[in-house]
Order: C-alpha cells, then sequence, then structure tokens
C-alpha cells in the first residue's frame, strides 16, 4: 500500500491507535515456519476498542493464498508431502458469502462466522492462531493448524487435527508450541461449553453497512511493518 493513509481511517484512543468502523486495514498469516506472508485478506473494521478487533471480509476479495510451486492448490496435495513441496503465492479472490472475523487481544485464537446464501446463519469457527499483532495497516498472525467448528445448536467438534499432527512430523510445530496450542483449544473450548462472549452476543444477527465497499488488495501486501501493541 502506498500510504497507510489511504487504506485505514485511524482513531486515536489511549497508547493505541485504533481503527473507526468502515476503516479498511489487512488480516494478514505468516508462512508457518518462515517470515514471508503467504495469507493476506482486505478486510472493513466493524468494531475496533481494547475488547475487541471485529472485521468483515465481503464476497469477492481480492486475497492472497498460498499454493504449491507447481500451481496446485494446497488442499489437493496428499497430507504426507503437503508441507514440504516447495510454495509461492497468488492472488485470487474470496468466494461464497463473506466472513465476520472476531478477535480478543491476546487470546491465541479468532471466531469467525459464516453464512449460507440469503443470510441463514452456517456456524461459528473458532481459529486457533498466534496472538494477533497490530501494525498502521492491519494484523498480523499465524495460523496453529488446529480448528474448532461450532454449529447453532452449540454441537463443537475438532478440525484438522491430521493436519496438526502433520506439521508436527514435518517439524513446523515443536513440542512446545503444539502444547500451548493444545492448552489453547482446551480453553476455546471451555468459553463454548459456558457459552460466553463472543457466542452469546447474537453476532450472526449483524449486517454490514450496505454503503461499505469492498477493499482492495494493495501492492505491497507484503510489506514489512513496525509493529504496535497488541
Amino acid at each position: 500500500m502506498a500510504d497507510d493513509g489511504a487504506i485505514t481511517r485511524a482513531v486515536t484512543g489511549g497508547a493505541t491507535t485504533r481503527w473507526a468502523p468502515g476503516s479498511q486495514i489487512l488480516w494478514r498469516y505468516r508462512e508457518n515456519g518462515g517470515a514471508r506472508f503467504h495469507i493476506v485478506r482486505p478486510v472493513t473494521v466493524v468494531r475496533d476498542d481494547p475488547d475487541l478487533l471485529a472485521v468483515w471480509m465481503a464476497p469477492g476479495t481480492e486475497c492472497v493464498k498460498p499454493v504449491l510451486a507447481d500451481g496446485t492448490p494446497v488442499h489437493l496435495e496428499p497430507l504426507a508431502s503437503r508441507y514440504t513441496k516447495p510454495r509461492t503465492v497468488r492472488r485470487d479472490r474470496w468466494s461464497g458469502t463473506g466472513v465476520l472475523k472476531l478477535a480478543r487481544p491476546d487470546e491465541p485464537w479468532s471466531v469467525w462466522l459464516f453464512w449460507e446464501p440469503g443470510w441463514r446463519f452456517k456456524n461459528w469457527y473458532v481459529n486457533l492462531e498466534e496472538p494477533r499483532s497490530r501494525w498502521a495497516g492491519g494484523v498480523d498472525s499465524e495460523d496453529y493448524f488446529l480448528d474448532i467448528s461450532v454449529r447453532p445448536d452449540r454441537s463443537w467438534r475438532w478440525h484438522d487435527e491430521d493436519e496438526f499432527a502433520q506439521a508436527q512430523h514435518d517439524g513446523l510445530v515443536d513440542a512446545e508450541l503444539a502444547e500451548r496450542v493444545r492448552a489453547a483449544g482446551r480453553e476455546a473450548v471451555e468459553v463454548i461449553r459456558a457459552w460466553r462472549s463472543p457466542f452469546c452476543e447474537s453476532w450472526q444477527n449483524w449486517r454490514p453497512d450496505p454503503a461499505w465497499t469492498v477493499p482492495s488488495l494493495p501492492d505491497d501486501w507484503d510489506r514489512t511493518p513496525a509493529h504496535t501493541a497488541p
């Protein structure tokens, strides 16, 4: 992005700069075991305060995603070689309905809400990840493979346990990190069982402002920022 102000609209609150509703920022993930960014999603800020960052990824948003060096989608590669074959990234469009992402400071997960066409609520998705670090143009994290889905009836299940195990086998997740991820997962499950925030807050009834435009993907989406407080 040529200028931080070109994509964000910030307001200052205490020691941390907060983004005003409607600001457009980047939600990025570094590659596992590396420093490059391999997932980048332009999003619109719904709410940003000391308790919560909520952002909306609109349908059709141009994103960056990882692929194998020959262009093969990552999910089509057998698990045994999925994390060892050379990779690159490519621009693509987010297909399907949009996603609302909710993240609390210092919490090692974010909660995503998915809908079917026509705004029929589908599920919550707990994405276990490194607590996000903030910079002028967005937030950065690292995905931890293991996830949890939560249905409207409050039932839940683990996802991608096989990928989490393979990542450990391939050296992308060491024993110490693996235990921290499992502990975070157990903590998230307790939040689900107790039906605490954000699950109890009716975010499934939220709708985006129709005046919002779809954020564009800047050319320097992979810039190295000066990070600020979480």
